[in-house]
């Protein structure tokens, strides 16, 4: 066999990170810091007499800790034709400056520059998890073509080709297993620290870990269209949509800003006419207007919040794909959740065993699953696999085995025919009466009651339930602690829908749903309740996504359900979305805080002003500190 292998070579000196570029994820908070220092020279300097020189040491911290904020704010005025805080910010200062205020309006660069740096920060830590996520990606992959071995590049990889994953390495893209058998850590895609075995036909997604054998892979889906891609396309569009407080607060920031220069330029000469000011008081009284009057607190009141919420929500992996499903998710009134892979395990199991007098469970067991193994009936996998980890013997292969559609199998062993099925296909009156009817009692559990028959009769009987989430009822009342109303949405029957709810501790429920039925439904409770969420994972489950005011999807679900979603839970863990649900309001509570104390301190401020209570330098330290007050709050968000 003949590899071969690309060498991707750097110069010494690039493989080495150097201090620049660690440096400059934190510039914005150095640039503003060493704003700082200058100021405190300048100051030292202007005290011992040393004025001119303390000037060009202000104009070197205006330079330093402005540069950033005052390009941003030129680049965003002349790009949207709208004023924004950041030239109100620089207007101030430059007043501040002409009317010989220089430490203040140092002052106002810096700490205004420090809370732009707090931003930032806010941003560089809900920009961490794409990070740590696109660092799970392998950028390369070992292609077997003809035998030949090739290492190329995963975004060359097509559908249909075949890859070599080798112990400890990353799975590159999207496949099944075509040979080999092995141990997947899949923590990075649910989240689950167990290890799942891997065999053939299996799935295997990118950025998930081999861990024991070497197995070939055939793609399946292209690089770009992975889970993993997906994931990672989830946080960024998350982070990029704006919530419609976020919008409000933006559009109010345009007029808002118009106002205020109004305002200050109407004050630089009528309180002398009216008021009787000097001039120099006037034109000093419209400086302090124009700093305290910003709404730079207001401005930060949403975004850092939504953002931390959304990096703590991805940390625990609860995806949102915006700001605005976020911030519906507080005022959720009733929620309606999908049955089959939501609220149960979507794989049916054996809960009951009953075999008549004279017949060992082992002996029963061994013949179903002799017969049943080679069904392809849904339910044969069920009752196969769990008879296997009750038998101490190898089953058999059985003779003349016929699949009866929509009744049942039947095969001969040692000559014995056994016939396994529903109860018309064993002898109905036979089926009901057997064990004083004991299977009529398990169907209304909602169980699927399966009927084995032998020569001598019915042998016994097997039941099948879609087993509740372990954590389902859990879920379930921690959604009813915040006040929501729980509706189980399913295609089941009657008996098994109920079944079902009273295990989950559900509310309510709607039996036999089709998909147009639960997109009926949800509009129906939207009605009602006003805002609603759907929770589900299947193609079926989409339209009625669509429908709800926040649709939430399992992260096993289909990609249809994981498209149409506004919230993705990747752990497929229903308690999340409480916890959800917990950030939302917290998020709220927290913009509302910011909201009423920034406007508060402006309202504070500006009438203090035309009081002449208020000094520039108190002006600046009250504006400015209410707007890192407001950005420390938000990032409060980031903890668990």
């Amino acid at each position: 066999m003949i590899t071969e292998t690309k060498q991707l070579t750097q110069p010494a000196a690039a493989s080495k990170t150097t201090w620049l570029e660690k440096a400059k994820p934190h510039i914005e908070l150095i640039a503003a810091l060493f704003s700082g220092i200058l100021i405190a020279v300048g100051w030292v300097l202007s005290k011992n007499g040393m004025d001119s020189t303390s000037i060009v040491i202000y104009l070197a911290s205006f330079l330093i800790g402005g540069y950033a904020k005052a390009k941003e704010g030129i680049e965003d005025t002349i790009a949207e034709r709208e004023l924004n805080v950041e030239m109100l910010m620089i207007l101030a200062a430059i007043g501040s400056a002409i009317i010989g205020y220089w430490t203040e309006g140092a002052i106002l660069i810096f700490i205004f520059a420090l809370s732009g740096a707090l931003e930032t920060y806010t941003m560089n830590k809900s920009h961490k998890e794409i990070s740590a996520l696109m660092d799970l990606q392998p950028e390369e992959a070992l292609r077997i073509t003809n035998g030949y071995e090739e290492t190329v590049s995963v975004s060359q990889l097509h559908i249909g080709d075949s890859i070599l994953v080798k112990p400890g390495e990353r799975v590159p893209s999207d496949g099944k297993i075509i040979d080999g058998r092995t141990n997947i850590d899949e923590a990075a895609i649910t989240g689950e620290s167990i290890p799942v075995s891997k065999s053939l036909d299996d799935d295997v997604f990118a950025g998930t870990v081999n861990l024991r054998g070497t197995i070939t892979v055939e793609i399946t889906k292209p690089a770009s269209e992975t889970l993993f891609q997906k994931i990672i396309a989830l946080v960024q569009s998350a982070q990029s949509e704006k919530s419609p407080s976020q919008l409000f607060i933006e559009r109010f920031e345009g007029t808002y800003v118009k106002v205020v220069l109004t305002v200050v330029g109407l004050m630089m000469f009528l309180p002398h006419f009216l008021l009787a000011w000097s001039w120099t008081e006037t034109f000093y009284r419209a400086m302090i207007l124009l700093v305290v009057a910003s709404p730079c607190a207001l401005v930060a009141s949403i975004m850092p919040a939504t953002l931390s919420a959304i990096s703590n929500g991805a940390r625990h992996g609860i995806l949102f794909k915006g700001g605005i499903h976020l911030e519906n998710l507080g005022n959720l009134q009733a929620i309606a959740l999908d049955k089959t892979g939501t609220l149960t395990k979507g794989k049916p199991e054996v809960t009951d065993v009953i075999i008549r007098e004279g017949l060992t469970e082992e002996d029963f067991l061994f013949h179903i699953a002799s017969v049943e193994n080679y069904s392809n009936h849904p339910l044969a996998t069920s009752i196969v696999r769990y008879a296997k980890t009750k038998l101490a013997t190898d089953i058999v292969k059985p003779d003349n085995m016929e699949d009866i559609s929509g009744n049942g199998v039947q095969a001969y062993i040692n000559g014995v025919l056994w016939k396994i099925g529903k109860a018309d296909f064993v002898g109905r009156n036979e089926a009901e009466q057997f064990n004083n009817g004991v299977a009529l009692r398990l169907a209304e559990q909602g169980k699927t009651v399966v009927y084995a028959k032998d020569n001598k009769g019915i042998a016994g009987i097997l039941t099948l339930k879609d087993v509740v989430r372990t954590e389902t009822i859990a879920a379930i009342e921690a959604l009813k602690n915040e006040g929501i109303h729980t509706v189980m949405l399913t295609g089941d029957g009657e008996k098994t829908a109920k079944a079902i709810a009273v295990e989950s501790h559900i509310d309510a429920y709607i039996a036999e749903c089709l998909p147009e039925t639960k997109v009926h439904e949800v509009k129906r409770l939207k009605e009602h309740f006003g805002t609603v969420a759907m929770v589900g994972d299947g193609i079926n489950d989409a339209p009625a996504l669509a429908t709800a005011s926040v649709g939430i999807a399992m992260g096993e679900g289909t990609d249809v359900a994981l498209e149409t979603a506004d919230v993705v839970l990747m752990k497929n863990d229903l308690p999340r979305i409480a916890e959800a649900v917990k950030l939302s309001k917290k998020m709220n509570r927290i913009i509302k805080q910011n909201v009423i104390f920034s406007i508060s301190i402006i309202m504070i401020l500006i009438a203090s002003n035309f009081l002449q209570f208020l000094d520039l330098p108190y002006g600046v330290i009250g504006h400015e500190g209410s707007t890192i007050l407001v950005i420390l709050n938000s990032l409060r968000l980031l903890r668990n």
